[in-house]
């Protein structure tokens, strides 16, 4: 029956995906109005058939269906609850099962959203991208990677269960759908640029019109890597959260270009320029996700987070190198209508420092994708290993970050046009002063070598500026002043200067330390005292646990782990971590005691600020959340609107980039 279910579910999406687009198509070559109209139908059929496809995997999952190969593969009786939901995305087949629901959601909502515009060759030929890249997904789920195959499992046969790292820890529920929610939602923006690019109409209207889809797919896409950073961190019991893997890499790429596309994008709705630049961003982007989809699913990675091998991957790549062509092609043949009819006046301007952002995001993005990608090549070519390792990245990325702190402090002070060294003077006094209190405080407070001061001192410039808006901002508006795009982005970037002085602090200043501990002995280390009380051992339905219980500072006892998975060939460790405001002690138990009484090898790392990191990411949430909406307009005749000497020198925006052109 599950089956049954899930193989017309996925019958239904490819029916209505290239049944769509072809109707699509014809509509649009004849100029039918009501065949365009038709596209809403063909988008629900879309997202009926992925819903279909994903309850007939949920309930294949949640009933033990182990006729259902995926299930047999990857789901057990004693998982729980939790994980046999989230193992529809632990393996590869189920994962695109979610991706092809993201994307048939998406391509709903902008069908019902741009409902009354269907007839506008604009949203016609952006609704016949989306089902062409449908199209692409349901394919691979019908022949490529069918997870509705059919098995006949002995008697009482029970599955292995989840890879025993993602059944572990419950953010693996969460992380996922967020990092998928961002990556598919970065196809709606790239569907539009695509229109944009075939009907010519290459002003600033359709740029508006998609700004919050734009806005939230990197929003979901920040969210999702702050918790696999997290999950990360709380699972592989490394005392890290980020290690440049090239799956965290191939997430990280696309957030990249879209996160300088966001910024660039204001410069051409206020002065019509960087049109080439914003497209090619958009769809580096678009394509980024679908060279990440090929990192993680076609088995070319050895990673903890990469699936096995899979006979997709070259199906991937042949649709990335598609994409790019026919986006370069497109970006090509309008390339004179493409020319911005204004210039930078200045280098001294907010759009000087949005494109000397956009160039440092763009080189950020090239460094991360040759350390991911160059390997692969020289494997490819020379069938010899080669690897590229953290210090590759962080000695090439330090300088990038500390000038990207920088811009992020004179950026959103600068005005429009050109800009006075008087005004920069005013307007950067007490930021100044705010970084320079931030390195001495550090310094004060133990921080040592010239990177993390200067890191330091460059948050706490970026900081003060960001702060200094939105003082500003308050005060003329009160706290509804915070909503909008200009004040929500500067919640964004103090969300990024949380995390900076993080990352520099908990990088520089990590301690750890191994002991072996007897029980009731007593170390110290790091300023902290530990006590080893006794182990425990606890039996669940599909792991054994092994717990030591130690005491940090007379608190607790704290248990680090040892999980032995029913069908695992490993054990896995499961870190316990006290949390505090100024720094994390974390635990990990490094081998198996032989019995209670026995010693246990345990392993200290205390890190300075852990915390600050998942802060950080939620004010960078929330700050995606208030720059969707405008905020309060006020009248311009007003006193109270009337501008303030040390916001003013902002020049009118330009008339392209408000004159939206899906509105006719």
């Amino acid at each position: 029956m599950n089956i049954a279910l899930g193989v017309t579910g996925v019958f239904l999406g490819l029916l209505g995906a290239v049944s769509g687009a072809l109707v699509l198509l014809t509509g649009l070559m004849r100029r039918d109005r009501s065949v365009l109209r038709l596209s809403r139908s063909f988008a629900f059929l879309i997202l009926g058939g992925g819903l279909l496809a994903a309850i007939a995997m949920e309930v294949a999952l949640l009933t033990d269906d182990f006729t259902v190969k995926f299930v047999y593969d990857n789901s057990a009786t004693t998982t729980p609850l939790l994980f046999k939901v989230a193992t529809m995305w632990a393996a590869l087949e189920g994962s695109i099962i979610l991706w092809v629901l993201v994307l048939a959601g998406y391509t709903a909502l902008v069908a019902t959203k741009f409902r009354r515009r269907l007839t506008d060759p604009l949203v016609g030929w952006a609704m016949f991208t989306l089902f062409v890249v449908c199209a692409f997904f349901f394919l691979l789920l019908a022949v490529w990677a069918n997870p509705f195959q059919a098995v006949s499992p002995p008697p009482g046969y029970d599955g292995p269960g989840p890879n025993p790292l993602l059944q572990n820890h419950p953010l693996m529920a969460f992380h996922p759908p967020m990092l998928y929610l961002g990556y598919v939602g970065f196809t709606v923006p790239f569907a539009f640029a695509i229109a944009a690019l075939v009907t010519g109409r290459l002003g600033e209207g359709w740029l508006l019109e998609t700004r919050r889809w734009t806005l939230f797919a990197w929003g979901f896409l920040t969210v999702g890597i702050i918790l696999g950073a997290w999950w990360s961190y709380e699972v592989l019991g490394w005392g890290g959260y980020w290690a440049w893997d090239p799956v965290e890499n191939a997430s990280f790429l696309p957030w990249l270009t879209g996160t300088a596309y966001l910024h660039s994008v204001m410069v051409q709705e206020r002065r019509g320029m960087l049109r080439v630049w914003n497209l090619s961003l958009l769809c580096a982007t678009f394509a980024l996700t679908i060279l990440g989809t090929f990192l993680t699913r076609s088995g070319v990675l050895d990673s903890v987070h990469a699936f096995t091998e899979s006979g997709i991957g070259p199906v991937l790549l042949t649709f990335f190198a598609l994409v790019v062509l026919v986006t370069v092609a497109l970006i090509g043949w309008r390339g004179d209508r493409l020319r911005a009819p204004g210039r930078i006046d200045s280098p001294v301007s907010r759009e000087g420092a949005f494109l000397a952002n956009n160039v440092l995001f763009a080189v950020f993005a090239f460094v991360v994708l040759l350390g991911t990608v160059f390997p692969l090549v020289v494997e490819a070519v020379n069938q010899s290993r080669l690897s590229v390792g953290v210090p590759y990245f962080n000695r090439m990325s330090t300088p990038i970050g500390l000038t990207i702190l920088f811009l992020m402090a004179v950026a959103p002070v600068l005005p429009w046009r050109k800009a006075s060294g008087e005004l920069l003077s005013q307007r950067l006094f007490w930021p100044a002063w705010v970084g320079v209190g931030a390195a001495a405080g550090a310094v004060v407070l133990g921080a040592r070598g010239a990177v993390p001061v200067l890191a330091f001192a460059l948050a706490g410039f970026a900081a003060g500026s960001a702060g200094r808006q939105l003082v500003l901002a308050t005060r003329r508006q009160g706290w509804r002043g915070l909503v909008g795009r200009a004040n929500g982005g500067m919640i964004v970037h103090l969300g990024v200067v949380v995390i900076a002085v993080a990352f520099a602090a908990s990088q520089a200043y990590v301690r750890q330390s191994e002991f072996p501990m007897e029980v009731g002995q007593r170390v110290t280390f790091a300023g902290h005292e530990f006590e080893f009380v006794g182990v425990e051992q606890v039996e669940e339905a599909n792991r054994t646990v092994v717990r030591a219980l130690v005491r940090i500072d007379g608190a607790g006892p704290y248990a680090p782990a040892l999980n032995r998975f029913r069908f695992g060939s490993q054990t896995i460790g499961t870190p316990s971590v006290r949390m505090t405001p100024t720094e994390d002690v974390m635990l990990t138990l490094r081998a198996l005691p032989e019995s209670p009484e026995s010693p246990v090898q345990l392993r200290v790392i205390v890190q300075p600020l852990i915390v600050w990191l998942w802060i950080g990411g939620g004010l960078m949430a929330a700050g995606t959340v208030l720059a969707a909406f405008p905020g309060r307009r006020r009248d311009p005749l007003s006193p109270v609107s009337a501008p303030v000497p040390a916001m003013s020198g902002e020049a009118p925006p330009v008339a392209a980039g408000r004159s939206p052109e899906l509105v006719h």
